[in-house]
């Protein structure tokens, strides 16, 4: 887990955003906005699921190992409410499940099971994202605004691996709702284009779990007709966590990279 790598990465993306965005937009006259999309993302997976009779377990990748697909699209809605001009609630909601079938080329220890080589594995791994941030402008100005994010990101995986032939069966789950604290930001180019970006972090260590999440996003909408916008995206978030728990005993680490596509409407 390279988390001084991660941190640092963050704190520039940061700082490359406070003076791209440091004039705000003071004429928004949005209340609610939704943005439908789709999300074209790669991703990365390496699991560890420790036993109590067996010790540390086997480093799983998943996409390699266990063949899930490294590639995906799903929908994707995000967006706002904005209270006044200086309060808003941002969210996203979006599934990143997958399954997949697959002769392993390698013995694999998980949890209290050990699955033996050339044997068909049935894997399944649900992810469900979902983010609520609280966004407070600090800077307002005619063309933009920056403003500080405090929020929820809750990622609820659960994880199950399956070989019939002999049996076996293990399943492991971790959720937990994790709060973040970033900026967020957007610039006026135009009447029509707008540019947004946001980087959002957390540094946790409790109770026998520790870890990182970060998350960042740049996009650019533009506005077709009067409150209806096509948007183009980039979002990137990690997820790393070590933990000693009744539930997981092990690691975690997860990365999903991609393009957003998405439909806008604001009322």
């Amino acid at each position: 887990m390279n988390i001084m790598l991660s941190k640092s990465k963050v704190f520039i993306w940061l700082l490359l955003m406070t003076p791209a965005f440091a004039f705000a937009q003071s004429g928004v006259d949005d209340r609610l906005s939704i943005s439908l999309g789709a999300f074209f993302t790669d991703r990365s997976t390496d699991t560890r699921l420790d036993s109590d009779v067996l010790g540390k377990g086997t480093v799983i990748d998943f996409e390699d190992d266990l063949g899930l697909d490294s590639s995906d699209s799903v929908f994707r809605i995000d967006g706002h409410y904005r209270f006044n001009q200086k309060h808003r609630v941002n969210f996203s909601v979006f599934d990143l499940s997958r399954d997949s079938s697959a002769t392993i080329l390698r013995d694999i220890q998980y949890g209290d099971e050990i699955f033996p080589i050339d044997t068909v594995v049935n894997t399944s791994f649900d992810l469900n994202i979902y983010r609520l941030t609280y966004g407070y402008s600090l800077m307002q100005r005619d063309s933009g605004y920056l403003g500080l994010t405090l929020g929820i990101h809750i990622a609820d995986s659960k994880i199950s691996l399956d070989e019939q032939g002999l049996g076996q069966y293990e399943v492991s789950s971790i959720s937990a709702p994790l709060p973040v604290i970033g900026l967020r930001g957007e610039y006026e180019f135009t009447d029509r284009l707008t540019l947004g970006a946001s980087g959002e972090i957390f540094p946790f260590e409790f109770d026998n779990v520790n870890g990182l999440l970060v998350d960042l996003y740049v996009g650019i909408d533009y506005q077709i007709i009067d409150r209806i916008a096509l948007g183009l995206g980039f979002n990137s978030v990690h997820f790393d966590v070590d933990a000693r728990k009744s539930n997981f005993s092990g690691s975690l680490d997860w990365e999903y990279t991609g393009a957003l596509l998405f439909f806008k409407v604001d009322f």
